[in-house]
């Protein structure tokens, strides 16, 4: 018997310490855990400036600025989350904002901008560098844009909201805190007592995601209640001026005449020869001449006068054509745009156009946003002369984003897509000009940024007759005329091609491959039909003179339904 007690005793001491130590796993197992995260490490702050942005219910990669008592925000932040309209002249050491009627500028390092023609103090530096980045006051740039901001200490960071609707909210029941994930090991974010309010942003079977001052986490489902929908409060301090048009009643049917010297001008009734339903006319008339912002003008008051009489519209044309002229170096600067626009507004007032047409090609990515604020910059004066403005663009296929159609939608008359080059002088095989798919593409694509009744889409008159052979493809640019005397002369006849929408030839001779994809009536026509579907401002078309007398006839009944 007494041999038996030690053995019990040790038995006992065994499961006490098997009991202790299990205990001890389940406590270590399920007590909350006291450990703090570094709160700079969570917003990934790495200077003592840096504030973190939170916009809606996401913590952004961008960081704000706290420089003198000041909240700024990088430009690439406020044009991509806030307002695309601020702009940066580097070179001149200017701020821009630019409204349906005012640039509004400011000088980089300034508490002074200009609007109106007056000077105004804003009380603090409006636009200051921080090494190579532009940073902008958060309250400058709230000056011209609805969006809400609060700020909060320890660590920097701001709750930013450019949206309101429904939020959902909720009531802390008992003193807690938001963790970093959802689990009583995770770090602590903050510290909330009982009855403050949370923004319930997801719910999980035992915790829920939430945010508190800017701090977004986790809080378990058991420490919540009283979770209900409140609407936010939107803010509405500014008031979005309006960006009046000059629309045409009806659709638009204008045709690009290629004017190359001041004789030419006189031969309009003889291009015109034949022609029905045109209502207005774009003469290739200007075009960039230098670095500075000038230009050579063939412009005629004879030509606007006849042209009247006939009952069109004038849209002088300029182009950036000259290879001698860096379009990046007149379109970066200021002052040389602010050139460039009084002199075609001048020249329109002196020979009495009734708009500017822009076709500015090869545009490079860099130069995109300067060309972006030409445009706006120019819509002033042609919205206060009475003269419309109308932009030519590529269809939007490939690298060609950086030309803003959105904010030309919104500043000009007209937006015109150039239709057709879908093969050109340069492509490495043959194939249409303008085959029915990518007209309807470059449609569907610029609807997706521009109203549609500011859209109009230009047809080609012309034809490209392909030649392949020896490891080579060229092709040449025919009217429509020109196509068929090809085919007639080579004993050869088109039929239609239901891919292309286009009556198709092709035949060998002499050891070569000829390819023809013909613009002509049948096709000209199915590319109006998809248009009026669409119900797009009208039609355009490069060239007059390439044309068949006939295809007028077409036109004129997509013209008047």
């Amino acid at each position: 018997m007494k041999k038996l007690i030690p053995a019990f005793v040790a038995i006992v001491l065994i499961l006490l310490i098997a009991v202790t130590s299990l205990g001890m796993k389940l406590i270590e197992k399920y007590s909350y855990s006291k450990e703090t995260a570094d709160m700079n490490e969570y917003f990934n702050l790495q200077a003592d400036t840096e504030t973190a942005i939170v916009l809606q219910d996401e913590i952004l990669e961008d960081k704000a600025l706290l420089l003198d008592g000041t909240y700024y925000f990088a430009l690439d932040t406020v044009q991509r989350y806030f307002n695309e309209r601020f702009y940066e002249d580097r070179g001149e050491n200017l701020l821009l904002y630019t409204t349906p009627d005012d640039i509004i500028r400011t000088s980089i390092g300034s508490t002074e901008y200009i609007q109106n023609g007056a000077g105004q103090d804003a009380g603090f530096v409006i636009a200051r560098y921080e090494g190579n980045t532009l940073y902008i006051a958060v309250e400058y740039v709230k000056k011209f844009t609805n969006f809400s901001y609060e700020p909060f200490s320890e660590p920097s960071r701001m709750q930013v909201y450019t949206q309101w609707g429904e939020q959902e909210l909720a009531e802390i029941s008992k003193d807690t805190q938001i963790r970093y994930q959802g689990g009583v090991k995770s770090e602590i974010l903050k510290e909330m007592e009982k009855g403050s309010q949370v923004v319930v942003l997801d719910e999980m079977d035992t915790w829920v995601r939430v945010k508190s001052d800017a701090i977004i986490g986790y809080v378990e489902k058991k420490r919540l209640g009283g979770i209900h929908s409140e609407t936010m409060t939107a803010v509405t301090d500014y008031q979005e001026p309006e960006y009046t048009r000059i629309a045409r009643n009806g659709r638009v049917c204008m045709a690009w005449h290629q004017v190359t010297t001041q004789a030419a001008n006189a031969y309009l009734s003889d291009v015109l020869d034949g022609v029905e339903g045109l209502n207005t006319i774009s003469p290739t008339w200007f075009s960039l001449s230098d670095n500075e912002g000038n230009f050579t003008s063939i412009a005629s008051v004879d030509y606007v006068a006849q042209a009247h009489q006939m009952g069109l519209e004038v849209w002088g044309l300029v182009d950036n054509f000259n290879k001698e002229v860096d379009s990046y170096s007149v379109l970066s600067s200021t002052t040389k745009r602010a050139r460039l626009i009084e002199g075609l507004i001048q020249a329109a007032a002196a020979c009495g156009m009734d708009g500017i047409n822009i076709d500015f090609e090869q545009i490079s990515e860099e130069t995109g946003e300067h060309f972006v604020q030409f445009i706006r910059e120019l819509s002033i004066p042609c919205r206060a002369n009475g003269i419309v403005l109308s932009i030519d663009n590529y269809v939007p296929v490939g690298n060609t984003g950086h030309y803003g159609r959105a904010e030309q939608g919104r500043v000009a008359d007209y937006v015109i897509i150039m239709g057709y080059d879908e093969h050109w002088s340069g492509s490495s095989e043959a194939g249409s000009v303008a085959s029915i798919d990518f007209v309807e593409t470059g449609i569907e694509k610029t609807l997706e940024e521009v109203p549609a009744d500011k859209i109009i889409n230009a047809v080609p008159f012309y034809t490209r007759v392909w030649k392949s052979g020896g490891g080579e493809v060229t092709s040449d640019a025919v009217g429509m005329e020109a196509a068929d005397k090809f085919l007639a002369d080579n004993g050869v006849s088109a039929v239609w091609d239901e891919s292309t929408c286009q009556n198709y030839a092709e035949f060998e001779k002499d050891g070569m491959f000829y390819q023809v994809w013909l613009e002509d009536e049948q096709s000209i026509e199915v590319k109006l039909n998809r248009m009026a579907s669409y119900n797009i401002a009208g039609v355009g078309a490069w060239k007059l003179g390439l044309e068949r007398p006939s295809v007028w006839n077409v036109i004129d009944l997509y013209l008047h339904g």
